[in-house]
């Protein structure tokens, strides 16, 4: 087995077989991550993910668990609302495909009722602290004491989430990262897969944000979807003056102009995503 940084553990010595069985559970129970990359180079990472093992036995763990195999979740703040993010997949003509992402038609039939559904973990003013917070979940839908996560689970059933967090606690970021562990670690317990996802703004100034987002998905092998990398070829990185809205144009794939705006790319990548992970999932 390698360490995280490449390297060989010490072996444990077998003059003391309770050590020995001990130690081997230990790295059953606690496996180093399989992914290959350094989180550090985030800024070099492909926009769509490979599936690893680990992610597909969450997957599949889920699956035994009765999660929908035809259901994902989206969890976010107000860059995921139906509005703006993937419901022109369930409205014939609310987008147009390339002809290279004709494959795609697929990936919308299977998911068919998850891309305009109003999730509970979706709410505009979001943050990460909200998702997991009861105080935050919608009375109509969830029960007492439930979170907006833990009520969306429940109601939803998916077996994939696409998680999306642009809104952070400003100078605190260690509390963000606590927060996208607890939905993390949340997802991954009910055996939903997390398809966690780069912001594209830099609000911060150094890009910490998309650093603890890598290493998270580095930690927890999960797909991450880098979307910073998608749009930065285009004008202002894809930002509106204000460094944190996405530009706008219509869905329309097959046009080079729409596709000058970020929000096509958002909608047009997420259903790249999708398709990438659900056919890594479903391989034999």
């Amino acid at each position: 087995m390698e360490t995280e940084d490449g390297g060989t553990p010490t072996s444990v010595s077998s003059s003391n077989p309770e050590q020995t069985a001990e130690a081997d559970e230990a790295e059953r129970s606690t496996p180093a991550p399989t992914a290959t990359y350094d989180p550090t180079t985030w800024r070099d990472l492909p926009v769509i993910p490979v599936v690893s093992d680990r992610a597909r036995d969450i997957y599949n763990h889920g699956l035994s668990l009765g999660n929908n195999p035809r259901a994902f979740a989206k969890v976010g703040d107000c860059q995921n609302v139906p509005s703006m993010f993937l419901s022109i997949f369930s409205h014939e003509g609310f987008y147009s495909l390339r002809e290279e992402d004709a494959y795609l038609r697929e990936t919308i039939e299977w998911f068919d009722g998850s891309f305009a559904r109003e999730s509970e973990a979706v709410r505009r003013g979001f943050n990460a602290a909200s998702v997991v917070s009861p105080l935050w979940a919608n009375p109509e839908f969830c029960d007492p004491g439930e979170t907006p996560l833990d009520c969306e689970i429940r109601l939803h059933q998916p077996s994939i989430a696409l998680v999306s967090l642009e809104t952070w606690w400003e100078g605190n970021p260690e509390k963000y990262e606590q927060y996208v562990r607890e939905i993390l670690e949340t997802l991954i317990d009910r055996g939903i897969l997390p398809i966690l996802a780069t912001k594209a703004d830099n609000l911060e100034g150094d890009h910490r944000i998309n650093l603890i987002l890598t290493r998270l998905a580095y930690e927890y092998d999960i797909p991450l979807w880098n979307f910073w990398r998608a749009i930065q070829p285009l004008p202002n990185q894809g930002l509106m003056e204000d460094g944190f809205h996405l530009t706008f144009a219509e869905n329309h794939f097959d046009d080079p102009e729409a596709m000058r705006a970020a929000w096509p790319w958002r909608n047009l990548t997420a259903l790249q995503v999708l398709n990438s992970v659900w056919q890594g999932v479903s391989a034999p």
